[in-house]
């Protein structure tokens, strides 16, 4: 190991490989052995010899890759993907290292940021600047060349997309986060080259799946939600549906148990969290 690579984790645990060039393997199980990361590389070393890991050559860090049922009895692992190889790694602390791996990859890098790109769904006129990234447990940070500072909760990711943008006068991928600031909901664009782009998503999506639309809500239930996402004052939202309030206190109880609504006050002020944010403009887009 050279002077300027640092030793970062050093373990036992598990690995194989699942997909070679492309295609999935047969007959695959797990091999106990030594897992070392350092700031350069990973290691995975097993009876049969050791395999190394460029962390420059990571293309992305996914979740489950249940190939068999041997692989899917092991409940804590991660994926990674590089070029047409996929390798699955646990630890018995995935989420950890699976955090490392991330901070190992993108701290300290380059990406460009548009931010805020749309404020309340009212597109803005910000400037591509450069950012330097962070990543620490709860957040994406970005340090931006003007010297402002733009912060993405993972927790309050409501939905990430990756598209292809013109950005400086090249077609470049772009991820769009949505996320609030202030209470107010905004999108912040990033984008870097694939690979930025790629672990930037994996840390992000993660926020994004834990607060998922999927549930079944009533009409006058949606309608509450979508007069919040508009902007509307919790308090005001009975008068401007014409709906009782004792209906809307009830409903703004179910939303609360459904981890839809957070309350801010006692006296049943409500502020609209990731998954509602997800159901108001998702229904707000059918109509």
């Amino acid at each position: 190991m050279s002077k300027s690579e640092r030793k970062l984790m050093d373990t036992t645990g598990r690995f194989t490989q699942v997909v070679r060039d492309g295609r999935k393997l047969n007959d695959i199980d797990w091999t106990d052995g030594r897992i070392l990361l350092s700031n350069r590389r990973l290691v995975l070393a097993g009876t049969e010899g050791k395999r190394t890991l460029q962390l420059s050559k990571i293309d992305r860090i996914e979740g489950r890759y249940d190939v068999n049922r041997t692989i899917a009895q092991v409940t804590d692992y991660v994926s990674v993907r590089i070029g047409k190889d996929v390798y699955l790694v646990s630890t018995g602390e995935s989420e950890s290292f699976e955090r490392m791996l991330h901070k190992t990859i993108l701290d300290g890098e380059i990406v460009l940021v548009k931010h805020p790109a749309i404020e309340g769904g009212v597109v803005q006129d910000v400037n591509w600047r450069k950012a330097r990234v962070k990543i620490d447990e709860d957040a994406v940070n970005l340090a931006v060349e003007d010297g402002s500072f733009v912060q993405i909760e993972i927790d309050d990711v409501g939905t990430i997309e990756q598209n292809e943008r013109t950005v400086k006068s090249e077609d470049r991928p772009v991820l769009e986060a949505e996320h609030t600031v202030e209470g107010t909901s905004v999108e912040t664009y990033l984008s870097g080259n694939g690979k930025h782009c790629s672990v930037l998503s994996s840390v992000l999506e993660r926020g994004a799946e834990q607060n998922a639309s999927s549930i079944d809500l009533s009409k006058d239930e949606t309608e509450v939600l979508m007069a919040l996402y508009s902007g509307v004052s919790s308090f005001e939202v009975p008068e401007f549906l014409d709906m009782d309030p004792d209906d809307v206190e009830e409903i703004y109880e179910r939303l609360i148990e459904l981890d839809v609504l957070q309350e801010v006050r006692i006296r049943r002020e409500v502020a609209l969290k990731p998954r509602g944010r997800n159901i108001a403009s998702e229904s707000m887009n059918s109509q």
